[in-house]
């Protein structure tokens, strides 16, 4: 019975269009199911209908507005919602704007004023889902800069953040975090090719000066924080001093096992030779006694 009070609770809430939404199902008709909002109700289609529905069960929804400009309801999952920046495909241009394929039966519209340089058919964009305050449709927008700051932050270090690559820098790449700041991903903890769009998982490594955020991509409770000599070091320890891995080796090859670049690594084991704590052989690197009793750097095992 309280289980049942607390549902009819929610489903009163008020609808959030261009989001998700729990709601109730409050009558059936021949083409679908009208959810209950407190008012004339949201329609779900029978076809995004599971087989089971009936009336007075609670169903996850997206609501956003049909080509009549009417509510409706979808199980179907859009690439994005509203306060989202993602990456889309535009499918139509037209002299008001852009349409983008966001994953439902309705396309996303962009507006030719929020537009940065003109959308082609087939391009892809990374765009950010608002509410239009003139239609209360959802739409997107390519001027995202506008729309994120560090003045005032909501993360600090060591927090777990959800990324979005918006540009490559000199430093590596700029992220975007949480859809509402910005940090740098340095070259050094990059292991594969991004482009703006891509969407990643990291944590907050450090806060600088003037709210500057250095990023890391992963989990910090499973990532052991140590730098790339100290890492190499340890893994040739513990395979008996020797790794079949040199400068003519696959980047993902190098990536799967030390959990580093190539560009890195190979800074890194110049770094550790010049340190004589290795040695490059045909096959791979060797690490040196601390006495130095080793074989020479450069020579050949």
């Amino acid at each position: 019975m309280e289980r049942k009070q607390t549902a009819y609770l929610r489903s009163m809430e008020p609808v959030l269009v261009g989001q998700y939404n729990l709601l109730k199902v409050d009558r059936k008709v021949d083409f679908g199911f009208y959810l209950d909002d407190g008012k004339d109700g949201i329609l779900l289609p029978k076809r995004f209908a599971p087989r089971d529905l009936r009336k007075g069960d609670e169903i996850k929804v997206f609501v956003y507005h049909d080509s009549d400009n009417r509510l409706v309801a979808t199980t179907q999952t859009p690439l994005g919602v509203v306060g989202e920046i993602v990456r889309l495909k535009a499918v139509a241009v037209t002299r008001q704007g852009a349409f983008l394929d966001w994953g439902l039966m309705k396309d996303l519209f962009v507006p030719a004023s929020k537009q940065l340089g003109g959308m082609r058919v087939g391009g892809e964009y990374l765009v950010k889902l608002y509410i239009d305050e003139m239609t209360g449709r959802v739409a997107a927008t390519e001027k995202i800069d506008q729309l994120l700051s560090n003045d005032e932050l909501t993360v600090k270090e060591m927090d777990l953040v959800d990324l979005v690559v918006y540009r490559p820098s000199e430093l590596g790449y700029v992220m975007i975090i949480n859809n509402r700041h910005t940090g740098v991903l340095h070259s050094n903890e990059v292991f594969r090719d991004l482009k703006p769009g891509d969407r990643m998982q990291g944590f907050v490594k450090r806060i600088l000066e003037g709210n500057k955020i250095d990023l890391v991509l992963g989990k910090p409770g499973f990532q052991k924080v140590e730098d790339e000599s100290a890492k190499i070091l340890r893994l040739l320890e513990e395979n008996n001093g020797y790794l079949p891995y040199h400068d003519k080796s696959d980047p993902e090859d190098i990536y799967a096992f030390f959990g580093m670049s190539k560009k890195a690594f190979k800074m890194t084991t110049g770094n550790l030779y010049k340190q004589r704590k290795i040695a490059f052989t045909k096959t791979g690197i060797q690490r040196l006694e601390d006495d130095s009793t080793g074989p020479e750097p450069g020579s050949v095992g």
